[in-house]
């Protein structure tokens, strides 16, 4: 049994792409996007024809109206490949409105009921800022649920779980990255500043019972996949899942629930002036949430520009 193989027996595998035949390849339970994969897959000529297609059947509508039908129209094609959920992520640009992030997120919860899919098969992607963990709060008591992204730090996890949010994804890879360049140092997994990140969330959600699901992301090797062996979820690149896949190595569980409950962890609260201090203590989670919206934002730019284009 390959190591793929292995792996899903602890934990839910999911796609990280835009790519419909990746998805096929490798039988993801579930799939995410964000607006970068969605610009890289609409820029392939495979998916040029669904670009087209969703701009000429709305020629009256603004140019981020219809980046919003396309993200849907992308989510549509993946839920008849996948048998889960899809990630739908609204707009970085609103990460500190509130209110703005609950209008588009509305919007389009709307547009896959339109396309007779179920809020149970669409998660809503929101930056993990504290305007979006609230309105993440609001959205799930509305039945709308929600995957926290951009997520760094302890503090930001404990605000989502007590929010009660569906799901949070952990940045393992951008974490990583941080610590490799302020240290110097190619972390092996187990020292991994990424993977010991999730282990802790992980393994403070599952000591007090939280329903919010652990969804690891952002991988730069197998290494990381692999420790994090018994997330709940894990969300991989194709180049990943096909190293997996190739890879024959024994894969054995790394988190468990049981033993979970057995660590002595204390309990923590953060109401808004101690998440936004816990934030700006914590460099790297500072540095990456502001970086990965700004990254984020501008491909949402580049989108609105190729959905211009094609008019």
């Amino acid at each position: 049994m390959n190591a793929l193989d292995q792996l899903k027996r602890f934990t839910t595998v999911v796609a990280d792409t835009g790519d419909f035949n990746a998805m096929r390849a490798y039988a993801p339970r579930d799939a995410t996007t964000n607006p970068t994969l969605i610009l890289k897959a609409a820029q392939k000529p495979e998916y040029r024809a669904l670009l087209a297609q969703t701009v000429a059947a709305h020629p009256d509508e603004t140019a981020a109206g219809v980046c919003d039908r396309l993200l849907v129209r992308f989510g549509q094609e993946i839920l008849s490949i996948v048998p889960g959920r899809v990630s739908t992520e609204v707009d970085a640009r609103l990460s500190f409105d509130g209110e703005a992030t609950l209008a588009r997120a509305r919007r389009i919860v709307g547009l896959y009921d339109e396309a007779g899919i179920g809020r149970e098969r669409v998660l809503i992607k929101v930056a993990s800022t504290w305007e979006g963990i609230r309105a993440a709060e609001v959205l799930e008591n509305e039945g709308i649920h929600c995957n926290l992204t951009l997520l760094f730090s302890f503090a930001q996890a404990v605000a989502c779980a007590d929010a009660g949010v569906t799901l949070i994804s952990p940045f393992v890879g951008r974490i990583f990255d941080w610590h490799r360049k302020r240290d110097g140092v190619d972390y092996a997994p187990d020292d991994d500043p990424g993977v010991q990140s999730v282990r802790r969330i992980y393994g403070y959600f599952k000591k007090f019972g939280y329903p919010t699901e652990v969804m690891g992301a952002s991988f730069r090797n197998t290494g990381q996949v692999l420790a994090l062996a018994g997330c709940d979820l894990l969300t991989i690149s194709p180049e990943l899942l096909e190293a997996l896949r190739d890879a024959t190595q024994a894969v054995e569980r790394r988190l468990d629930p049981a033993r979970a409950r057995e660590e002595a962890v204390e309990r923590v609260r953060f109401d808004e002036k101690q998440f936004r201090w816990a934030l700006n203590e914590d460099a790297m989670a500072t540095e990456k949430l502001a970086e990965g919206i700004r990254h984020f934002a501008a491909d949402v730019v580049k989108l609105e520009a190729l959905v211009a284009a094609a008019r």
